[in-house]
C-alpha cells in the first residue's frame, strides 16, 4: 500500500492492527443510551471496588511490528499507542482503569505467516520474552496465551505444551486462517487434542482474510479510498474480522471438532463477534440440516464449548442480548487495550445494571475459574 503520511494514517487507522472495532463509539453509545444515568452513578458507586481481569490484552515486538506492519506510517501508530509497551506505560494505565491483571496476547497475525523452524523459533521466544519480561518484573499483573507456530502443527502442540508447563502460560491464541485453513481442517488436530488434554482454552481472535477472499469482498475499484485504508479496515476490525470468527464457530461445530473433541475450550471476543444477533437464525436454520450429523443440537455447542469475552464493545445493550442467550457463567471482561481504553470500559461495566454476583463472574470470577488463577490481593 501507499504511504499516505504519519498524519493520515493515525488519524484514519484508529482501528487498525488489533480489533479495537468500535471501542470509541461503543463508549459514546453507551453513555449516550443510558436513560437514567443517576441509577447508573448510583451503581458504579456501590461497585466501584470490583477486581477486573483483562482477557484480550495485545503486545508487540520490535521484531513482530516490523513482521505485520504495512509500512513505517503503521508501526509509528502501533508504537504511539504503545503496543509494545510491557512497562510502566501499561501500567499506569491499567491502575488508572482498575484493571487487575491483564491476560497478554500477541499481535494479529504473530507468527501464523511463518512456516517452518524460523516460525518456531519466533513464536518460542516471544513466548519466552514475556517470562523473563513483564511477567517477571511485575508478578502478578500479567498472565499469558502461547503464541503457536501454526503452520508446523506438531511443534505447535508441543510449543503450547512447553508453555503451559514450564512458563504457566493460560491456553493459547490463535487469528484466523492458518495458510487458508481453519482450525477444523485436520491438520490442527494435534494443536486441539494437546489443549484438551492439557485442558487449556484456546481463543480464537480475527486475522486478515486470503487475499483471493479480499479481492471478492472487500476490494475497491476507487484508487482514492484505498489509499485511506477503508479496504483494508473494512476487511478487518470495521467489519470482517467479526464475520471471520463467527464463521470459524460454526465451521468448528458442523464439522465435527466438538464431537472429536467434547472437552475443548473455545474463547471468543468483542462480546460475540456477532453471534448475539446472529443466534436464532443460526441455530433455527442450521438445526435440521445438521440433526444426523452432529451428537447435539447445534445451539447446544454455544454452551458447553464456548467462552465470549466483552473486549472493545462496552455496549450495554449487546451486553444484554448476549446474556439472552449465553450463561452469565460463561462471559468474561477484557478490554482490547492498546486499542481500546481501559477505564472507559471498566467505569462502563461498573454502572451496569446487573447483579453484584454476575458482575463479579464476568469481571473477573469466570476468569478465575476456567485459567485456575487468582486476582492478585494488593
Amino acid at each position: 500500500m501507499k504511504s499516505m503520511g504519519r498524519r493520515g494514517f493515525l488519524a484514519a487507522s484508529t482501528a487498525l492492527g488489533a480489533g479495537a472495532g468500535l471501542s470509541v463509539y461503543a463508549a459514546v453509545s453507551a453513555t449516550d443510551g443510558n436513560k437514567n444515568p443517576d441509577k447508573t452513578a448510583d451503581i458504579a458507586l456501590r461497585d466501584r471496588d470490583l477486581p477486573f481481569i483483562g482477557t484480550e490484552e495485545t503486545f508487540s515486538t520490535p521484531t513482530l511490528l516490523k513482521l505485520n506492519s504495512i509500512n513505517q506510517d503503521h508501526i509509528a501508530f502501533l508504537e504511539e499507542i504503545g503496543l509494545s509497551d510491557l512497562g510502566q506505560r501499561r501500567i499506569g494505565d491499567m491502575d488508572a482503569g482498575g484493571l487487575n491483571v491483564q491476560i497478554l496476547s500477541a499481535h494479529t497475525p504473530s507468527v501464523q505467516n511463518v512456516p517452518g523452524q524460523r516460525g518456531i523459533d519466533l513464536a518460542y521466544r516471544l513466548n519466552r520474552q514475556l517470562v523473563d519480561g513483564p511477567i517477571a518484573k511485575y508478578p502478578g499483573r500479567f498472565k499469558a496465551f502461547a503464541t503457536l507456530p501454526l503452520q508446523s502443527p506438531e511443534a505447535a502442540a508441543d510449543e503450547l505444551e512447553r508453555s503451559v508447563r514450564e512458563d504457566g502460560f493460560l491456553g493459547a491464541l490463535t487469528n484466523g486462517h492458518i495458510a487458508k485453513k481453519y482450525l477444523d481442517h485436520p491438520d490442527f488436530e494435534p494443536v486441539l487434542a494437546r489443549a484438551v488434554a492439557l485442558d487449556v482454552p484456546i481463543y480464537l481472535h480475527p486475522g486478515y482474510p486470503a487475499d483471493e477472499v479480499f479481492k471478492i469482498y472487500y476490494s475497491t475499484t476507487r484508487s482514492k479510498y484505498t489509499e485511506e485504508y477503508q479496504d483494508y479496515i473494512f476487511s478487518g476490525s470495521g467489519y470482517g474480522w467479526h464475520q471471520e470468527v463467527l464463521t470459524q464457530c460454526i465451521r468448528m461445530i458442523t464439522y465435527g471438532v466438538f464431537d472429536r473433541f467434547p472437552k475443548l475450550k473455545i474463547i471468543i471476543g468483542h462480546m460475540g463477534e456477532g453471534l448475539p444477533f446472529y443466534y436464532e437464525r443460526i441455530v433455527n436454520d442450521m438445526g435440521e440440516p445438521t440433526e444426523d450429523s452432529l451428537e447435539k443440537p447445534i445451539g447446544q455447542y454455544f454452551q458447553d464449548n464456548f467462552w465470549v469475552t466483552t473486549s472493545a464493545f462496552p455496549q450495554t445493550e449487546l451486553l444484554d442480548l448476549l446474556l439472552k442467550y449465553i450463561s452469565v457463567d460463561r462471559v468474561m471482561f477484557a478490554t482490547d487495550y492498546p486499542f481500546a481504553d481501559i477505564k472507559e470500559q471498566t467505569d462502563w461495566f461498573r454502572g451496569v445494571d446487573l447483579p453484584r454476583e454476575d458482575k463479579e463472574k464476568i469481571a473477573f470470577r469466570n476468569a478465575e475459574k476456567l485459567f485456575r488463577m487468582k486476582v492478585p490481593v494488593k
